[in-house]
């Protein structure tokens, strides 16, 4: 078992890595992050260093002990990276740490848990039925499109609460703001700025203003609703959330949070699923055991499948962090203000962890609850302490 990253005053050890100039690392990075990552892993194992523009001298990581250690790290001796915050809004989660992250997460978190989700299934089944409708039958289509429709129009309702003219300028103007957001967000702070109308910083500007009046305009609309103490919109949700001292999100930050939402759960999951169907479609006895699996009420196989997915296709590859002190991780020790990148697809591939984690194999997952049960059972009928299932639930 791992600790959280230490402050020290031990000389530097970052891990070996490649030795090309900046604008090299970083070009190869950008444009084939995969075979990069995978050619690091095999010549330097779990942890390299990398010199990146924007970013510096950076190690990246694979290990997941050492991930562990990373992210039970405290705020006051790693901070979080901003700059999709930065591109989100200052009330973004994504732009908040320590304390005022903390806070928020405990705000946001309960909500979204629970009977509140599970009122919104009938939601995602009507958008599903309603675009299934369209399809075709007897020939090949890209499912891509079908899945991002399927997921923004539920994200809309079920988040937003949109309906009629509002929803339809957010369904159109949200993947333009996103898609412009996602590209600024790699680019130095010089050019996220707002040079003319024709720049990428003058674009997100532009979207900006106009999703913020739009948000504005149904802000208001849910104050006004009678019924405003029962909607089970998220908007609504945050609306009437407080802080333990009373207080509430200002309204420039629920857009943000809103925003972050849609960013975080829109592409991200119509992609999951364009891959799910991508894998059953190459898997025909996994397909039949998935449907006499929902035929018969049950569940198992098919969070196993969701999981195996998104072990061997993750749609979002990395995280980071940035050393505000010299800190001790693991062997390492990392000078202040290094970027620590952790690697999703490395994690992911570490043969420790997944026996032929190049196979796709939903199965795994199944035996690990197995084991994640018999565990527990053992360790209840023992009196043992809940940390030891707990490890293995969570590796």
């Amino acid at each position: 078992m791992g600790t959280m990253a230490q402050a020290t005053t031990d000389p530097v050890r970052l891990p070996h890595g490649p030795r090309a100039p900046r604008l090299v690392q970083g070009l190869r990075f950008l444009t084939a992050r995969r075979a990069v990552v995978g050619g690091l892993a095999r010549r330097y194992g779990s942890a390299a260093t990398l010199n990146l523009p924007i970013f510096g001298r950076t190690v990246l990581i694979g290990d997941p002990a050492l991930i562990k250690d990373l992210f039970t790290t405290g705020p006051d001796l790693v901070g979080r990276a901003t700059n999709l915050g930065e591109v989100l809004g200052p009330g973004s989660t994504f732009s908040l740490d320590g304390e005022e992250h903390r806070e928020r997460r405990k705000l946001l978190v309960p909500p979204f848990h629970g009977k509140r989700m599970h009122s919104y299934e009938s939601i995602i089944e009507e958008e599903v039925l309603r675009e299934v409708a369209g399809w075709p039958e007897g020939v090949e289509f890209e499912t891509l499109p079908s899945m991002m429709r399927i997921t923004l129009n539920a994200i809309l309702r079920a988040v937003f609460g949109a309906e009629g003219a509002a929803f339809d300028e957010l369904r159109e103007q949200l993947p333009r703001l996103v898609e412009v957001g996602s590209r600024i967000a790699l680019l130095p702070k010089f050019f996220r700025r707002d040079l003319g109308p024709r720049s990428p910083g003058g674009a997100m500007l532009r979207h900006r203003r106009r999703y913020d009046e739009i948000i504005d305009g149904l802000i208001a609309d849910a104050r006004r609703d009678p019924a405003f103490d029962e909607r089970p919109d998220v908007l609504s949700l945050m609306l009437r959330a407080r802080y333990d001292d009373g207080s509430a999100i200002s309204d420039r930050h629920i857009a943000d949070e809103l925003l972050t939402l849609l960013t975080a759960g829109h592409e991200t999951t119509a992609t999951t699923l364009a891959w799910l169907i991508e894998r059953v479609r190459r898997h025909p006895q996994l397909l039949e055991r998935l449907t006499e699996e929902a035929d018969a009420g049950g569940s198992e196989l098919q969070q196993a499948t969701i999981w195996e997915v998104q072990r061997l296709r993750p749609v979002i590859d990395g995280t980071s962090r940035r050393a505000l002190h010299r800190i001790r991780l693991g062997e390492w020790v990392i000078p202040e203000g290094h970027v620590v990148i952790v690697s999703i697809p490395m994690a992911h591939a570490n043969p420790d962890r997944f026996t032929g984690p190049s196979m796709f194999d939903p199965d795994r997952f199944i035996r690990r609850l197995v084991l994640h049960s018999t565990l527990r059972s053992t360790d209840e009928r023992n009196n043992a302490p809940p940390g030891r299932w707990h490890f293995y639930n969570h590796h």
